[in-house]
């Protein structure tokens, strides 16, 4: 009895630590990860692959490589992952439905801080504009919507939950200072996350501009992932891209 009014009476009642737990991740995942992949099925017609994000499509081909092709394995292994993280860490068994309001807010507050910045960004490169991105509007709103999600939940499990802690690691290992691998982690990559945008058949066109914008949003992104956590980092990712993509790209 004391124990649960110690637990309720210290982080438990405080939503900066609740919405970084794992279970509060994967509670609001599931949502996204059902709208995108049963997007991609129904949107898709006969190519539903054509509409995966890369990150995506490559973390598939990895599996397939092994022998692991199934459609729906990655989104399991995704849910499984934070789940065993949830027993592993040994938190609470319970998500507040005000955690999961306030991970929203919170999605949505930092995707329009990257939005501010890119706008910055733009106004340095306005003497610049050949070398801006071409617009999207070209493909269906819905199809866009479903593919920012993708690219919100899938890019951000491959650079974020994948390779930030894998870089980290890898700077202590040779015994970098705490501080500094944290720093060298997010700027490897961010790198990397900016480089693979022109990586594979349906590359972009590589631009100073487009190149130093996605370094910036990587570096917000790695950042948001080790301060507010893997959920929050997904929310404001997809809600940058839906914005940008879809909300003021059809005004």
């Amino acid at each position: 009895m004391g124990d649960e009014r110690s637990e309720q009476g210290s982080d438990e009642s405080k939503y900066w630590v609740r919405a970084r737990r794992p279970l509060a991740s994967l509670a609001f995942l599931i949502p996204l990860l059902v709208i995108y992949e049963c997007g991609v099925v129904w949107l898709g017609d006969r190519d539903p692959e054509a509409l995966r994000n890369g990150a995506d499509y490559w973390m598939r081909g990895a599996l397939s490589a092994i022998g692991l092709g199934h459609s729906l394995l990655l989104p399991v292994m995704l849910m499984f992952a934070l789940f065993a993280w949830h027993v592993l860490v040994r938190d609470p068994w319970r998500v507040k439905a005000g955690t999961i309001a306030g991970m929203l807010a919170e999605s949505l507050v930092f995707a329009c801080c990257l939005v501010a910045i890119g706008q910055i960004h733009n106004a340095v490169f306005s003497a610049m504009p050949e070398v801006k991105e071409l617009s999207v509007t070209a493909v269906p709103a819905s199809a866009r919507v479903v593919a920012f999600i993708g690219a919100g939940v899938y890019e951000e499990v491959l650079f974020r939950l994948c390779l930030v802690p894998a870089v980290y690691g890898l700077c202590r290992l040779v015994e970098m200072p705490h501080r500094w691998a944290a720093v060298g982690s997010i700027l490897a990559t961010s790198v990397v996350f900016a480089v693979a945008h022109y990586i594979g058949p349906a590359a972009d066109s590589f631009s100073l501009f487009t190149f130093s914008f996605r370094t910036i949003a990587g570096i917000f992104f790695a950042a948001l992932f080790v301060v507010r956590g893997f959920g929050i980092t997904v929310g404001a990712h997809a809600a940058y891209d839906l914005l940008v993509g879809v909300l003021f790209a059809s005004t």
